[in-house]
């Protein structure tokens, strides 16, 4: 039962539903959010640098659960600009990162030398970044992270990329940076983590993941432009219920909005609510002990849909 702790406590977070009670929007957080998605000169560009088709909206479906009706026929991504994608630094160092770890959680992760050089390339290349530099002063200035760049980067190397158990009586199978951003499969039936669109761009076109279409209430639904998803999909044949992702966004930002949300709470699970540019979503945020445990966007309204609400 313990060993388990971590994700029953996520399926609870996020199968709250999208029509939860929202709680009371966090301008302070928005305003960081917002200035740090201004300099995300990384971001790529819908309708330029990528396509997506969205197609239909995904039924309900419990975990564990491996045939689902499938409401989209063609693949989310219809098209990536890879040399463009290639040609970003921190990019292309986090698909290097991307082969790195055994899916299953329980299976002991070996690190080898060349693999933490991989590491410190992709923290060095996403600290050069206006973001992450942005990030790093918010944080000292809220007494939370270290001047020194050195220290900094320690701390982010902690939080995203230290080794723990996710499972009980399993060696260091796990780590914040593999479960947000690669994905994992607990006991051969159950998708956890993967929230990241590159992960999923990849895979999908390695035809090792099927997208089964978006979640979202009736009256908000996405949007080709729309840089966060909520949605449905199998990866090598089992199914995720309802998954979440930034879409097109740098990895360098991804890492800044949830290490500040990582930083600023010591609660074991962080939700706050958020506008960014023209969406209102929730972030959640799941500690294992000084680690990340899990980070995600709920995408709650786009297309500044809460702002015309909220007018009436």
């Amino acid at each position: 039962m313990a060993a388990s702790l971590l994700e029953v406590l996520v399926l609870l977070v996020f199968l709250g539903g999208l029509d939860a009670t929202r709680s009371a929007l966090n301008q302070e957080l928005s305003d960081i959010f917002n200035e740090l998605w201004g300099l995300d000169v990384n971001r790529m560009k819908p309708g330029i640098d990528y396509t997506i088709s969205v197609q239909g909206r995904a039924n309900f479906v419990s975990p564990g659960t491996h045939v689902v009706q499938d409401h989209a026929s063609e693949p989310l991504f219809s098209s990536v600009n890879e040399t463009v994608l290639r040609n970003i630094t921190t990019f292309s160092r986090l698909m290097t990162l991307l082969d790195n770890y055994e899916r299953s959680t329980g299976v002991t992760e070996l690190v080898t030398a060349e693999e933490l050089t991989e590491i410190n390339l992709f923290l060095d290349a996403v600290l050069e970044t206006e973001v992450m530099k942005r990030a790093h002063q918010y944080l000292v200035t809220k007494g939370k992270s270290s001047s020194d760049l050195k220290l900094f980067k320690t701390q982010l190397n902690s939080i995203w990329f230290q080794l723990y158990h996710r499972m009980r009586n399993t060696g260091l199978d796990s780590s914040g940076f593999e479960h947000v951003f690669v994905g994992e499969m607990k006991s051969g039936n159950e998708i956890v983590g993967f929230h990241n669109w590159v992960q999923f761009y990849l895979q999908e076109k390695n035809r090792h993941l099927d997208y089964k279409g978006y979640k979202a209430r009736e009256h908000d639904l996405p949007d080709q432009d729309d840089h966060v998803l909520n949605l449905q999909f199998s990866w090598h044949s089992v199914v995720k219920p309802v998954g979440s992702a930034f879409i097109g966004t740098s990895p360098e930002f991804e890492m800044a909005v949830f290490t500040i949300l990582f930083l600023i709470n010591t609660e074991r699970s962080t939700r706050v609510l958020v506008n960014i540019d023209q969406c209102q979503m929730e972030l959640v945020v799941i500690r294992h002990g000084r680690s990340l445990g899990t980070a995600y966007p709920k995408l709650l309204s786009s297309n500044n849909r809460h702002a015309r609400q909220h007018s009436h």
